[in-house]
This record gives C-alpha cells, structure tokens and sequence, in this order.
C-alpha cells in the first residue's frame, strides 16, 4: 500500500505533493476538507484518518513519556524586554535517572543572569515555571507511570497560578482544542467546532519527510479571512506516521489580541523513537503573552533531549 501511494505519489505530483490542482474537496465533520487525489484513490479510510487526528493523544503521551525513562537534557531559557534584549537566562545540562520506580535528576553546567530566580531560589516567571513542571524534578518522585487515559490535563481542581500553568499545558498538548476557563478565547481554541469552520482551511497530505513517507495535517486561516477576535490560529502542522498515526512533529503559532488578553506563542516539537516509546527530541517555544492581570512575558526556551534509555 505505501508503494502504491509512492508511486501515485510521482505520477501525479512529479515527486512532490504541491500540485494543489490536483486536490478534491470533500465533506467530514461537516467541515470542507481538502485531499490530494492520491489519498483518495489509495483505498486508505481517510475519514478514520482524520478521526484518529482529531483525538490524538500520542502527542501528550510522548511528554509522559519523559517520567519513565533515563535521559539528558540540554536546556536554555531567555527572557527578554520589548526591545528584544535578554534581561534573565538560564543555561544547563541535566540528567535524569530512573531506579526502581523513582526518576531523580542532576544538574550539570548551570548558568544564570538577570532576574531569573526571586532572592529565595523560586522562579521569577511563569515561562520558566512552566519549564520546570515539564523537563526538572526536584528530588525523587515515585509512582508515576506514562498512562494517557483517563489522565487529561484538567483545571477543575485548580486555581491561580497552578490553573494558568495547567492552561498553558492544555495549549501545549492539545493546541486546536477548547480551554476552559479563559473567557472570550478558551473556546475560540476549538478547531473542530462549526464555528472554527467558516475560519479555517483543513488539509491532508501524502508527504516524504525525513526520508519517509508521513502524513501532513494543516490548519490555516481562509483564504481572504483577515485575522480578527474570532481567529487564534495562525497555522498549524502535523506530521503522523502512517503505520501508527503517531505524531512525529508538530509547528504551530497561535496569536490574539483582545482587552486583557493578547498573546503569540510559536512552537516546534520533533519526536524520536526509544524502543517502541514515542519521546520529544528537540521543542522550541517563543512566545509574548499578557493574560488577564499578570505582568506581560517575552520569553523561548529550547530542550533538546540526548541518551535516552529505557528502564532495564
């Protein structure tokens, strides 16, 4: 089946799926969705395709998958003012190691400037607590396991700080899905409503990435709509394998600007795989944000996960 999607592939795009004049529009969850004709006469059931897409969890569960295993990390943090100069940093290696259920990490190379870190050692911005929640450990913490189900990122038990970083997750993890509590946006993140639908343009692709072929998933303002309140998306893309439908990559920005709130988050996620585990290989996050009474960020940060190893 893949070479047969390989050689229509050739055919019909002379190598490359760009020749749009060959897509077909079609109908799924009453949205326009447009398909190369490649995809079409593969025989592949592109609407369970997309219906797996829809309620991906791979993506989230490949972050899970840090808690489980053994690896080391290469971690930058800058914080900068609106002239773009870094006026907080923060460098280092870290290693964590998991025995016997528990996963401990250790610091290695750490440099600092600015303001950082408070007088007594917290963290001075939310960017950086956010870091921390996903690549640091402090001490050791047993017990944890990488089950996605039945586990969703939630703010119902949340207030304050904890529920804005919870909500920076769900925008991380889920991005294209509703958050709950952020008023006049949180719903306006849903691509899938039929809101989003008169918004947004749907498109699956047959694609080599990387020396393989993958399916390609994107999300983009229509043509013609100019970017106003109802719009958060500026693009988004997905890379899913086919044997699977595990994402391999993800690139999205998202932006809005409204009262209180405005923000423009730009990230990029590359996944590796570590015997069958699906893990993060390199994440790059920018983003400027000013949400609801919190002093506004410039912040991006850049992880890049090396040895990694799986529990003997």
């Amino acid at each position: 089946m893949r070479l047969l999607l390989a050689i229509w592939c050739g055919v019909l795009c002379l190598g490359a799926f760009k020749s749009y004049a060959q897509d077909t529009t079609v109908i799924w969850d009453a949205t326009n969705l447009n398909l190369p004709h490649v995809i079409l006469r593969s025989n592949e059931n592109y609407k369970d395709i997309l219906e797996r897409i829809k309620n991906d969890t791979t993506f989230y569960k490949a972050f899970k998958n840090l808690r489980v295993i053994n690896y080391s990390a290469y971690n930058t943090i800058l914080m900068r003012d609106k002239k773009g100069n870094i006026i907080a940093s923060y460098q280092s290696k870290t290693r964590q190691t998991r025995k016997q259920g528990c996963r401990s990490m250790t610091e290695e190379n750490r440099q600092v400037s600015g303001d950082f870190f408070t007088r007594k050692g917290d963290y001075n911005y939310t960017t950086a607590k956010l870091y921390a929640s996903l690549f640091f450990t402090k001490g050791a913490i047993c017990g944890e396991d990488n089950i996605v189900k039945g586990n969703a990122i939630t703010t119902s038990d949340k207030k304050g700080l904890d529920k804005h970083r919870e909500q920076l997750k769900m925008l991380f993890f889920n991005p294209g899905k509703k958050i709950p509590g952020i008023p006049f946006i949180g719903d306006k993140l849903d691509l899938y409503d039929e809101r989003a639908h008169k918004y947004y343009s749907y498109r699956l692709d047959y694609i080599e990435y990387e020396g393989k072929w993958v399916y390609l998933f994107t999300i983009t303002p229509k043509n013609g709509s100019s970017k106003g309140e109802n719009m958060v998306v500026d693009e988004m893309a997905t890379w899913f394998d086919p044997k699977d439908m595990r994402v391999l990559a993800r690139n999205y920005r998202l932006s809005y600007k409204a009262g209180v709130y405005d923000f423009d988050v730009q990230m990029e996620v590359k996944m590796m795989d570590v015997g069958g585990m699906l893990i993060p290989s390199v994440l790059r996050y920018k983003g400027n944000w000013d949400v609801g009474f919190q002093q506004r960020e410039r912040g991006e940060f850049t992880a890049t996960i090396t040895n990694p190893s799986i529990e003997p």
